[in-house]
């Protein structure tokens, strides 16, 4: 599955972990403002907000898994199987699929105060990119250095979150989620203190206690508490660097390693399984999108405002996959 968060400091940062079994051929992708977005039942984006992600370019059209416009505004597609629900065409709604949705809402709007007036109208369809691209049961999370969101459409209609917390996972829904997080209340990241038996001599028996009970395990319930966990209890100083490299940290109290979370064999008999395949951060205020791949943990990052972002073409970035060690000696 999949987690995302947004992290404050001098800056806003938002970014997540994609974990899946096998990975498509993604890109760090910028869409400049006067590429041409066709529109299954819409009027084709002509112009837009610049934007910068990770997609996987098919035909020239920018399938976003997460991205972040010029304004800042970010949005990340998480899985949702089981609890996402796509429609038919409805007349009195504005008609949008689910592979457009992402740059839809990047496109036209710079908050997420200007996204929720979309959301309100929205009406997510099930049409397919193409015959062997069916769409994905995505819900997703939404943000802006001032608030964040999450948008799910299930069986019951489209839905708006506030997301105090800044993170998000898969299922259950998100509002199962947040009340998840009450079963944790009790969750420091100081020493524990002794509640169980008042009176009794107890006291901690190592150094390193901080979040006792919170769950490690990769389920995206367990995952959502470990990663709001972490999130609001992180520090770090201001600069760039400290900033981005604590965001990865984040990321990683919840990252997947192979043959941790086996799915079944494939068909040639392997182990097949889930694994964290990239970890994002985009710096929503500059523009600057870094990342990490499973095979290589040095951070990478494209400057979208170093191209030009009045064209017409996209540009796109393969990725960094093998690792670079620095040997000292």
């Amino acid at each position: 599955m999949c987690t995302a968060a947004v992290y404050a400091t001098k800056n806003h940062y938002f970014g997540r972990n994609l974990d899946l079994e096998f990975s498509y051929h993604e890109t760090v992708t910028i869409t400049p403002r006067n590429k041409v977005l066709p529109m299954r039942h819409m009027d084709d984006m002509v112009t837009h907000y610049a934007m910068i992600g990770m997609a996987f370019v098919v035909s020239g059209y920018p399938l976003y898994y997460d991205a972040t416009n010029e304004k800042g505004l970010s949005m990340a597609g998480l899985n949702f199987p089981g609890n996402a629900c796509y429609r038919p065409v409805a007349g009195d709604r504005d008609n949008v699929a689910s592979f457009e949705f992402i740059s839809w809402i990047l496109g036209k709007c710079a908050t997420v105060k200007e996204a929720r007036v979309l959301l309100e109208r929205i009406n997510l369809t099930d049409d397919a990119f193409a015959k062997e691209l069916p769409p994905s049961p995505l819900h997703w999370m939404i943000a802006d250095p001032a608030e964040s969101i999450v948008f799910e459409q299930t069986a019951e209609g489209g839905k708006i979150y506030d997301n105090p917390v800044g993170v998000m996972t898969n299922n259950p829904t998100f509002d199962y989620q947040l009340t998840h997080l009450q079963d944790y209340m009790n969750a420091s990241a100081s020493l524990p203190e002794n509640r169980l038996i008042p009176g009794m001599s107890m006291n901690p028996y190592s150094r390193g206690m901080g979040g006792m009970g919170i769950p490690g395990d990769l389920s995206s319930a367990s995952r959502f508490v470990k990663v709001a966990f972490t999130k609001m209890n992180s520090l770090s100083g201001s600069s760039e660097e400290e900033s981005i490299g604590q965001f990865f940290k984040i990321l990683g109290s919840v990252e997947q390693q192979k043959g941790c979370c086996r799915l079944g064999k494939d068909e040639k008999g392997n182990d097949l399984c889930e694994y964290t395949i990239y970890s994002s951060c985009c710096n929503m205020e500059k523009g600057i999108y870094y990342y990490t791949t499973y095979e290589n943990s040095q951070i990478t990052g494209v400057d979208m405002h170093h191209e030009n972002l009045d064209g017409t073409e996209l540009v796109t970035y393969e990725l960094e996959k093998q690792e670079q060690i620095r040997m000292m000696n």
